[in-house]
């Protein structure tokens, strides 16, 4: 997996992802530590990934393409862009987090890992703007992609882009259809 949580992130086996939601305006300093305790609670064991949201967790958008999958949650109230606002720009107090969940059925090697968290971040990025969104994500935006850990002789799939065949799904409209890229 490669991921860009704070439990778990990086790229590495991980056994178990965990989408957790928590309260809007919520304010541990130790995230890591509390997403342990909430998969050590539901029985994940091993290392893992975890993401946390304030968006609603038990009705995300879901998709299945030619053995790829993907789940994300969107909570898109405090929208904005990759670049700092102005100084002295308002911002929304609640708070907003997409969630991207994604597995793909094939062994993918490290760059192919990161090229893809990149199309899956591009592709949420024009989902929102063909929404009417005037935003690239959030500023808690978190990512998990999986792909099948190889066994001996397998090939190991070198792209993951725009376009390549095992680039992952985004949900067109953030409405729950999806779309390739």
């Amino acid at each position: 997996m490669i991921s860009s949580a704070v439990l778990g992130g990086g790229i590495g086996e991980r056994d178990w992802v965990l989408n957790a939601q928590v309260a809007h305006g919520y304010r541990r300093t130790d995230p890591d530590r509390h997403l342990a305790e909430l998969a050590a609670g539901v029985g994940a064991a091993g290392p893992g990934v975890g993401l946390m949201t304030a968006a609603d967790v038990s009705r995300p958008g879901r998709a299945q393409d030619g053995g790829a999958e993907a789940i994300v949650t969107a909570g898109i109230s405090v929208r904005g862009w990759a670049a700092s606002p102005a100084e002295g720009t308002a911002l929304p107090a609640q708070p907003g987090t997409i969630n991207i969940i994604a597995a793909l059925p094939v062994a993918l090697t490290d760059a192919a890992l990161v090229n893809a968290v990149a199309t899956a971040t591009e592709a949420k990025a024009q989902a929102l703007l063909d929404a009417g969104h005037d935003c690239s994500g959030t500023p808690t935006d978190a990512i998990c992609l999986a792909s099948r850990t190889p066994a001996p002789g397998d090939t190991l799939h070198p792209f993951a882009g725009p376009r390549s065949l095992w680039a992952p799904a985004w949900p067109e409209r953030c409405t729950g259809r999806w779309a390739r890229p």
